[in-house]
């Protein structure tokens, strides 16, 4: 456990959360997205000095992309045969006749959150390692790559997975680089390598599947090939490798809950435990399970970059695992929670400190935040009902895209219903798969399962293809979608096919970089290093593989070292 001592280490148990991680999650609920429209509003009234470096060493370029690739499906009806711009941003400075494109898929976000890697993360160590050109490209949707006027459900009929991935290839054949118009660094005449973590490692390993003359190669970090509807999954990862004493009281103290809320329904007791955890304006009995439940899913966001780690795991466990007495203004809760432990089934006394320090807890993160933003009532903070803010479509409803998506075709709602009935659940069996569908029938006016279909169909977990590889982390709540699955036959590892997990990693741990002046020892992790090193090598050979089949006089030794 020594990595994730490392990370949550030095957290005051009652500090603020810092660099709170809201990547790469799907369940999203109402609060998550009133949240991500504050942020943009914030993001839009303040600067952000190192961003905009940045983008300053890095302009942003476009290309005319088609809004719509396949005119023979009936998906996309009407179709239309404009086209928008879509953004991309470019390094050439380490680059030499000879070298490779690699091409950095940005994924369900703003591609200039991206250019970290560009500077100093995989994209400019693999550029580095090959003599390379690299590239972050931004997906369509996301940032200010818009193909439509706004975000109503028609106009996101284009947002697919298979749109993205015809997006990618054409620009690889098409690109045509500012300031490099004397050079031909098409697909046609240069090997493409495309890198892609999280969601974005799943487009590239099609991708690659899909578009093998287009792409020579691609590196699936993290990548959640397998669509999954009901991926409750998401939080076995904790359970499995999270600290035993934080698991244990989560699973205790989550299962009390639920017995008060479900099996006492009609008592008093279910306003009781809303009370204690000060949410007792909070109507339904699920949004206050879903209120409560936040601080276990931060596991994704510990890196070993201290750039971007975030705190919030080692504080959510080291305040629901203490048995010491946190908040001493919750202490006089103490016969109440004491007697609610009861009623749920459980007679520990230290339970009712966890519990105590559990109310702390949510009051420091949810119960004050609700105030500070000055709601009128805590429904407006906590519901994941309000059918007048899903009906906003406007440019601005960011939050709309990536939920779209899995809400079309992806799936990953988180549930805890959907967790084995002999096995404890990390949060309330409450959270159910009407919970967190709400966003799909309300914003989309989808009533069915996502069409993981159109997903699974590209070999889910078993996606094999040469020169496609998987790097994954051990500890990531995404590995259950992944090639690493737990229970998966091992694959071995090699050139072509590289097969790589990153012992007690996390989420596409390999992406971030550090400059040599900011590393040290144990920084970056052996284990990052290590994968880092393996994929600076295949890359290379597959480098010199596509020199070869071309009959080009190059070898390894003709690259940079990494």
């Amino acid at each position: 456990m020594a990595i994730l001592q490392c990370l949550v280490a030095g957290v005051a148990l009652i500090a603020p959360v810092v660099n709170g991680y809201k990547g790469f999650r799907t369940s999203l609920s109402l609060r998550d997205f009133k949240e991500q429209m504050e942020e943009r509003e914030m993001k839009a009234a303040r600067i952000h000095p190192r961003d905009n470096d940045l983008e300053k060493l890095y302009p942003a370029q476009t290309i005319q992309m088609p809004i719509d690739h396949f005119h023979n499906d009936t998906l996309y009806e009407p179709h239309t045969n404009e086209t928008f711009p879509l953004r991309y941003w470019f390094d050439a400075s380490h680059y030499q006749p000879g070298g490779p494109v690699i091409v950095l898929q940005g994924g369900e976000t703003d591609g200039a959150g991206r250019l970290r890697y560009l500077q100093k993360g995989i994209v400019a160590q693999l550029s580095q390692a090959t003599n390379g050109l690299g590239v972050i490209f931004e997906h369509r949707y996301y940032g200010e790559s818009h193909p439509t006027e706004d975000f109503s459900t028609k106009n996101l009929r284009f947002l697919t997975t298979d749109q993205a991935l015809a997006d990618q290839a054409y620009f690889a054949q098409n690109v045509v680089f500012p300031g490099l118009e004397h050079l031909n660094l098409t697909s046609h005449n240069v090997p493409y390598i495309a890198y892609g973590g999280s969601y974005a490692g799943s487009v590239v390993a099609f991708l690659r599947k899909l578009y093998p003359d287009v792409y020579w190669g691609a590196i699936a970090s993290s990548g959640v090939p397998e669509a999954i509807y009901d991926y409750w999954e998401y939080y076995e990862a904790a359970r499995i490798y999270g600290p035993r004493e934080c698991i244990e009281a989560t699973q205790k103290l989550t299962h009390a809950i639920d017995n008060v809320l479900i099996k006492h329904t009609n008592t008093e007791y279910p306003q009781r435990i809303k009370n204690v955890f000060g949410l007792g304006n909070v109507t339904r009995n699920d949004d206050f399970a879903n209120a409560i439940a936040q601080g276990i899913a931060g596991l994704q966001g510990l890196n070993w970059d201290p750039a971007v780690n975030s705190t919030e795991f080692g504080y959510y466990c080291g305040n629901i695992s203490s048995t010491d007495v946190l908040y001493p203004e919750i202490a006089e809760r103490e016969e109440e929670a004491r007697e609610l432990l009861a009623v749920g089934g459980y007679h520990d006394v230290r339970l009712v400190k966890q519990l105590l320090n559990y109310i702390g807890y949510v009051d420091a993160t949810a119960v004050r935040g609700c105030k500070r933003r000055g709601k009128k009532s805590q429904d407006e903070c906590f519901t994941n009902y309000d059918s007048k803010f899903y009906q906003q479509d406007d440019i601005t409803q960011e939050w709309r895209l990536w939920a779209y998506q899995y809400c079309f075709e992806w799936g990953y709602l988180q549930t805890g219903s959907g967790v084995p009935a002999d096995r404890l659940p990390l949060i309330s069996r409450l959270i159910n798969l009407e919970f967190s569908s709400t966003v799909c029938r309300e914003a989309f006016n989808i009533t069915k399962p996502a069409e993981v279909e159109r997903i699974n169909k590209h070999g889910g977990v078993n996606i094999s293809y040469p020169r496609l590889a998987h790097v994954d982390g051990e500890w990531d709540p995404w590995r259950a979608a992944s090639p690493h699955r737990i229970g998966l036959p091992e694959r071995e590892s090699t050139i072509s096919e590289p097969f790589i997990l990153i012992e007690k990693g996390v989420h596409h741990w390999d992406e971030n970089g550090l400059f040599p002046n900011e590393t040290r020892p144990g920084l970056p992790p052996k284990p990052v290093a290590k994968a880092q090193k393996a994929e600076a090598e295949f890359v290379k050979a597959w480098v010199e593989e596509w020199h070869r089949a071309r009959g080009d006089k190059m070898d390894a030794n003709d690259m940079g070292d990494l």
